[in-house]
């Protein structure tokens, strides 16, 4: 069978790094082909390559595609081939309707005029092959991520896909949208859509993939075939990071002190629909060396909880009482918790944890000014000189410090925002999803970062969707759902099924 696309040699060049080295890549007709590799690997810029957002000139190799060699001059060229990409930052409109956005930019209509009951019509039939249920004429922010999720897909359906590049899909989803997506490619595979799915979550792409191709340091690793023989998680991570992991979790002995942070009876309302309670009544306590967990399914109120308690950065309404050390604090500004020790790692760095168009000096002094500045005038080389230390005690690949946040990978980003918090010096730091998005080296490097927090005695809290990373690092559970807490347990006799059963059961013996 003729491949539907090859990428020969390809290699691409940014100042100061080579992101990528002479690497190949084929995908067949209906196949659903993954790309595994650590953040940094080169996926994303292989990506951006084929669908034409780095445009033929900037890069060395060859495009075959259908047959035939393209030179696509930008991403409008291979969408009109039908090579559709879908981001992990989705890229809809959310004051528009899902009918605005599937026909942005591609409108129905003749004569300049739009056709808004042919729009209706076609977006409608879209919704039902993707199984989404809302009306065409739904906004966008009425709906939840894997809704959203759906959109792009429908979307990529409207200009005739015949090869859909999806990004870490389900980084922002929970099992049950993660589910429903795999069936949905599984759905185009029989329909003879091929898939490129670049993804961390390695039991998903066992689930669905019929070949994987390994990048590292931006070249090509190996290809492996699922139809061959059973491909095992161990060798894919082995050939992603280069080395064995025996242990996806860093050993630690824990020493657990008293009570740094507590929180009594805390409650939150929704924001807008003020009469919406979102945290019920929560009681909270967290020790000096101790990594405590939260687990909840998405909706269970986890991240609302976090950005309260960090300056009433969520919710209206809220009452209750924090204490640090014993004593009570006031919470009520995100200046006065950081003043207090309390820092949020949040769950969207691009939007909420980074300011993308500055330099990484920047974005690690950014929480702790005072730090780095003298009679509020900053020293450029004091604040260099933290960033080069923290680009070394994290491990931040990068060129050098002053690069923008902007192009490092997720997981270097994400080393970056933690290292804003670290310098703030905090003695409560709350880590919600620390590892979305994020490969196992990288996750590796971050649960040790963890540990080391733990044993200088920080309280570390961490929200987490993925139970095998909480029972992992954690050292007692939280277990969320419906704005309560339903259960606790001792990481020494907690397990998945007993997290989900207290879920279920809603706190009910």
């Amino acid at each position: 069978m003729n491949a539907l696309l090859e990428m020969r040699g390809i290699s691409k060049s940014f100042p100061g790094v080579k992101a990528l080295k002479n690497v190949t890549l084929s995908v067949q007709p209906g196949e659903i082909h993954a790309i595994c590799g650590e953040n940094g690997a080169g996926k994303s810029t292989l990506m951006k390559v084929l669908s034409g957002v780095y445009p033929h000139g900037s890069f060395e190799g060859d495009i075959v595609y259908a047959g035939d060699v393209q030179k696509f001059g930008g991403i409008s060229d291979s969408e009109a081939r039908g090579i559709i990409i879908i981001h992990q930052e989705l890229a809809l409109v959310p004051l528009l309707s899902i009918a605005e956005n599937i026909f942005l930019g591609n409108e129905t209509g003749r004569w300049g005029v739009i056709d808004w009951t042919l729009a209706h019509t076609r977006t409608q039939e879209l919704l039902d092959i993707v199984g989404l249920k809302e009306s065409p004429d739904a906004l966008i922010t009425h709906l939840g991520v894997g809704k959203q999720q759906l959109v792009e897909i429908a979307k990529a359906l409207s200009k005739k896909v015949k090869l859909l590049i999806l990004d870490e899909p389900t980084a922002s989803l929970n099992e049950s949208d993660s589910e429903n997506l795999l069936a949905l490619l599984r759905d185009f595979k029989r329909q003879g859509i091929a898939s490129i799915l670049i993804s961390h979550k390695l039991n998903e792409i066992a689930k669905v993939a019929d070949r994987i191709t390994i990048l590292r340091d931006g070249a090509t690793v190996e290809t492996l075939d699922f139809g061959d023989a059973p491909v095992s998680e161990d060798s894919i991570i082995k050939g992603m990071v280069g080395r064995e992991m025996a242990d996806r979790y860093p050993k630690r002995t824990p020493k657990i002190g008293e009570v740094i942070f507590e929180l009594r009876d805390w409650q939150v309302y929704h924001p807008i629909h003020t009469d919406r309670q979102m945290i019920k009544g929560i009681n909270l306590h967290v020790k000096r060396g101790e990594v405590l967990g939260i687990a909840g399914l998405m909706g269970a109120g986890r991240t609302e909880l976090a950005m309260s308690l960090f300056g009433r950065a969520y919710g209206t309404k809220i009452s209750g009482e924090a204490k640090l050390f014993g004593k009570t604090i006031d919470v009520s500004t995100i200046g006065k918790a950081i003043d207090h020790g309390i820092a949020y790692v949040t769950e969207d760095r691009k939007q909420l944890g980074l300011v993308l168009g500055d330099p990484i000096t920047q974005n690690v002094t950014l929480a702790n000014l005072p730090n780095v500045s003298r009679h509020l005038v900053i020293n450029a080389g004091r604040e260099a000189g933290v960033a080069e230390e923290y680009r070394r005690r994290l491990s931040i690949r990068c060129s050098d410090v002053f690069q923008q946040t902007l192009n490092l990978s997720g997981g270097n980003q994400q080393k970056v925002v933690l290292s804003k918090w670290l310098f703030a010096d905090p003695h409560v730091l709350i880590l919600d999803e620390p590892t979305r998005g994020v490969d196992v080296g990288a996750k590796y490097e971050i649960y040790t970062i963890i540990n080391q927090l733990a044993d200088e005695g920080r309280a570390v809290i961490v929200i987490s969707s993925e139970m095998p990373e909480l029972l992992g690092v954690c050292d007692r559970i939280y277990v969320m759902n419906e704005g309560r807490f339903v259960g606790e347990f001792p990481v020494a006799e907690a397990t998945q099924e007993k997290i989900m059963r207290a879920i279920m059961r809603n706190g009910e013996p």
